[in-house]
């Protein structure tokens, strides 16, 4: 089925769904009053029959109650469904090209990368913003780092396995998109979980266990016996002043702890029904089964574990309720209780946490992915290759032009040492060329889809130096800015490093005959060392090195036409060197006598 007619089946059926939950509600509502009017009037006509008003009031009271509970979870219902049909709004958005909607990514930029910048991985209308579906900052920061670091091939075909399966199951990666709607898990409630874990115990001395079910005894015990007048009142009052005494030390105590692990019980509500999610689910890619497993403890299942953590912290939270805690301070210390509690839950978990926060991460950057797989059912899973180096394609587009717009090219570079060498007209297609190539490379080198009919590649370094701009904050001009990173690139093959070199105008920085004598240096080393990559030249007589270097020059070109003093485009990639200029022909429609 098509993407666009599954997103609209998807939310048709949401809408029905959500009209009969808001009708429910409705019910529930109306139950509520009618339940609560049953129970004044009980009160009232039953007031001389003991019994029977009695009876009336809990029946009517547990009615209530169980309305009350029922209505929660319609809530919760139609907020998820309300989640649910935004994602299918926002697919169908971005469909349509728009997709500024997501997040961008910025925040994962990193200052100095040898392509990040160049490829315009983050950003507004960036690769990242184009591909994340993620919802927590693990998340975010998985798919960032897979983007900027390419993965071995082992990882990149268990990713590609994983990416194909999940693209089959688009229910259920956006419940998972859903849940994470609810509350953002941020990276902080990890690291505070974290500190909180390794942290000693401020009751970790042996006594406390015992005065743990110790106080509460006595204090229950002197309560019973002062309302069977076994104990009088003035003795009772010495053992109540003397618990809150112990109490109010505890508490001191339990104030750093509280504020520590506080406020986080949503995310942690969202983070344990992500995880029963991936609990419920079946896999049979290698990697989805290992993320699996992550959840899958000795005594249950970690979902369960992290509702446990959140119902301690929110009866930790009771002492924020000076009416509610300071009799159950007094009578079973409670805040004693939770720590313990606490103590027990931290005890039983502390290698497992960090894993449960990164395999999310890690599902929600495949869950990405494959839903990138699923919106272009005409992209292709790209091949590996063993040997260095190689990288073929047909038809491989720009993944951020909309697809009735882009105009798709080949790719043939059979193996090291050859450079292609793409001349053209200005505004012709070469640096878009090249992008194209290298976010190919990129989402190939993480595991993902990548726009084109067929792509096969060697796993590689991507490097490239196409966006050059001065830095006044480093005091560095373009020309030497481009200098370091050509640095890189010279450093990298002198190595002997498995790389490939995507370099758009070289040198542009400094006078013509200096760029090109640099241009024809580089060139003859690239091709010294076996290099491959593609150079983008406005220089013609670069692509005469071909004389030179028959079997290591593959020279190609974009061209414009030229009718009635206006210049088209085709932006096709065509074999040889270009022969039209378009310079003079704009210099003049902006008023340049030539």
């Amino acid at each position: 089925m098509p993407p666009e007619i599954f997103y609209l089946k998807r939310k048709e059926d949401l809408s029905v769904q959500i009209r009969l939950l808001l009708l429910k509600k409705s019910k529930l509502g109306w139950g509520r009053f009618f339940v609560m009017a049953g129970i004044f009037a009980s009160v009232y006509l039953l007031l001389n029959a003991a019994l029977g008003y009695l009876i009336a009031t809990l029946i009517l009271t547990i009615i209530f109650v169980r309305l009350v509970y029922a209505d929660i979870d319609n809530k919760n219902s139609i907020g998820h469904s309300m989640y649910l049909l935004q994602i299918n709004d926002d697919e169908l958005t971005a469909l349509t090209g728009n997709y500024q909607h997501f997040e961008d990514g910025t925040v994962h930029a990193p200052h100095d990368h040898v392509y990040a910048n160049d490829l315009d991985l983050f950003g507004r209308a960036s690769v990242f913003q184009y591909i994340n579906r993620t919802t927590s900052e693990m998340g975010g920061a998985a798919l960032a780092a897979w983007l900027l670091n390419p993965a071995g091939e082992a990882a990149i075909l268990q990713r590609q396995q994983a990416v194909k399966e999940l693209s089959g199951k688009t229910g259920w990666r956006q419940q998972l998109q859903a849940y994470g709607k609810e509350k953002k898990i941020g990276i902080n409630t990890k690291e505070r979980l974290q500190y909180w874990i390794q942290e000693k115990s401020v009751l970790h001395h042996t006594a406390w266990k015992l005065l743990q079910y110790l106080l509460p005894t006595i204090m229950l015990t002197v309560i019973a016996l002062n309302i069977f007048d076994l104990l009088s009142n003035p003795v009772r009052n010495y053992f109540l002043l003397a618990s809150a005494v112990i109490a109010y030390f505890i508490s001191k105590k339990v104030i750093p702890i509280h504020y520590q692990v506080s406020k986080m019980a949503e995310e942690l509500s969202v983070l344990s029904n992500s995880i029963q999610l991936v609990e419920k689910a079946s896999f049979q890619s290698p990697l989805l089964q290992q993320l699996h497993s992550t959840y899958i403890i000795e005594k249950g299942a970690a979902s369960g574990e992290l509702k446990q953590l959140k119902n301690i912290l929110g009866r930790l939270d009771y002492r924020l309720n000076p009416v509610i805690y300071i009799p159950l301070a007094i009578l079973v210390q409670w805040d004693l209780q939770q720590v313990m509690a606490l103590e027990k839950w931290k005890k039983r978990n502390q290698q497992n946490i960090t894993e449960w926060f990164d395999s999310l991460g890690k599902l929600e950057a495949i869950s990405s992915l494959a839903t990138l797989h699923f919106n272009h059912p005409d992209w292709c899973i790209p091949v590996l290759k063993n040997e260095h180096f190689s990288i073929q394609g047909n038809e491989i587009g720009h993944p951020l032009i909309n697809k009735n717009k882009r105009v798709n090219n080949p790719i043939n570079i059979a193996e090291s040492g050859e450079l292609m060498l793409i001349t053209g007209s200005n505004m012709a297609g070469k640096s878009t060329y090249l992008r194209s190539i290298g976010i190919n490379v990129v989402l190939t080198m993480m595991g993902s889809a990548v726009c084109a009919k067929s792509f096969s590649l060697s796993p590689v370094q991507l490097i490239t130096s196409m966006r050059i701009s001065d830095n006044l904050e480093e005091n560095t001009s373009t020309f030497y800015a481009e200098l370091k990173k050509l640095k890189t690139v010279i450093e990298k093959i002198n190595n002997n490093e498995k790389v490939f070199i995507l370099l758009d105008e070289i040198l542009r920085g400094t006078n013509s005959l200096d760029r090109h004598t640099g241009s024809v240096a580089l060139t003859r080393q690239l091709i010294k060392h076996k290099a491959a990559g593609i150079i983008a030249t406005h220089d013609i007589e670069l692509a005469k090195l071909k004389e030179d270097f028959p079997g290591n020059i593959l020279n190609y070109h974009f061209d414009a036409q030229v009718s009635r003093d206006e210049l088209f485009f085709d932006y096709q990639l065509k074999e040889g060197i270009c022969s039209s200029i378009n310079a003079s022909i704009l210099m003049k429609k902006i008023g340049i006598e030539l």
